[in-house]
């Protein structure tokens, strides 16, 4: 009997384990929803470099470095005059084309020189305008206007005394 008892007694237990698993709720599966996808603007387009003028010195000798040893606003008739024009870019290591000029005039307007130059500009650098008289300037008020691409962006005023 004791053997009946313990077999109904398992299959009580058997059977109650079976109806709790077969009535017990199912959990419902978590769906993490995706994320919509995040529109990013475009990259912005890349800056193109520029060049700019950042000096002009007068004087009549040049070092090395190709700047004015020593500026001067006063010249005698026989010297040469040199404009050192220093320029530099946005980007070091770009290189940007452009067109530097001078002109020269004199206090009537009277153009003495002019002159262009067409440069690759890299960087931090200088370029040089230089004007001469063999016969030597006229005693006066002098100017020297440079442009860059066609605009003027420094000038500088000097005067030829004996």
């Amino acid at each position: 009997m004791t053997k009946n008892r313990l077999s109904l007694f398992v299959a009580a237990a058997l059977i109650s384990t079976v109806a709790v698993v077969g009535c017990k709720k199912k959990e419902e599966a978590v769906v993490t929803p995706t994320p919509a996808p995040v529109e990013t603007a475009p990259a912005p387009a890349p800056v193109a470099a520029t060049a700019s003028v950042t000096s002009l010195d007068l004087g009549n000798a040049v070092g090395a470095d190709m700047k004015v040893t020593m500026p001067m606003t006063t010249f005698k008739p026989t010297d040469a005059i040199i404009a050192a024009v220093g320029t530099a870019t946005s980007d070091a290591a770009a290189t940007v084309p452009g067109k530097l000029s001078a002109k020269w005039t004199f206090q009537d307007g009277q153009t003495v020189n002019e002159e262009s130059k067409d440069i690759n500009f890299n960087g931090n650098g200088v370029t040089n305008f230089k004007i001469n008289s063999p016969k030597g300037f006229p005693v006066g008020k002098y100017k020297v206007d440079i442009s860059l691409d066609g605009a003027p962006v420094k000038s500088a005023e000097f005067t030829v005394a004996k």
